[in-house]
């Protein structure tokens, strides 16, 4: 990434904030795991929490669809304007990409930068360590990382990934969030 940045290139999130999902949702916190792919590639989206946006930017295509099966499955209005997710991640929601970096405008850029094994051991000590945490998986990527996660343990609520290119196929009226949780 240093290289990129001396020729030029732009990463994503700015670098203070590559790390926020852990200083906004502490480990002895997490309740809930939800497992991205990588940040927002566009300019001032990714701030270091997967699907959030930063403050006065309009929320992505997968989170208008988040929005749209919360409302659907729990009749929660949610706000089409507004799209950061931190109150979530302060109340125990670890909002995780796998990737933690991004080149501006090349999703999946940094996915072979090694960011996948410092979040795969983070997903296993979460998994080990701690019991009762919630992990949403989705899409196929999300969902490869199961295996990391002990379901004797734990609960794992899986569905296709909310982009437009996917949702209509498995996430939107599913009641991914009304599932009943039993340990």
């Amino acid at each position: 990434m240093k290289t990129e940045k001396a020729t030029g290139k732009i990463i994503y999130p700015p670098g203070p904030l590559i790390f926020n999902a852990f200083n906004q949702t502490p480990f002895d916190e997490v309740k809930v795991v939800l497992l991205g792919q990588d940040p927002y590639h566009g300019p001032k989206q990714a701030h270091g929490l997967s699907f959030s946006v930063q403050e006065g930017i309009k929320p992505p295509p997968s989170l208008v669809n988040i929005f749209k099966e919360i409302q659907n499955d729990l009749g929660i209005t949610m706000p089409h304007d507004y799209g950061n997710l931190i109150t979530w991640a302060r109340q125990g929601v670890l909002l995780l990409n796998s990737t933690l970096t991004v080149r501006a405008g090349e999703p999946n850029s940094h996915s072979k930068c090694g960011w996948s094994k410092f979040t795969d051991s983070v997903i296993e000590k979460i998994s080990n360590e701690k019991t009762g945490v919630v992990f949403l998986l989705w899409g196929k990527f999300a969902q490869d990382k199961q295996v990391l996660i002990d379901e004797t343990k734990h609960h794992v609520l899986k569905a296709a990934h909310p982009s437009p290119f996917s949702a209509d196929k498995g996430f939107l009226d599913v009641n991914i969030f009304h599932k009943q949780i039993k340990f």
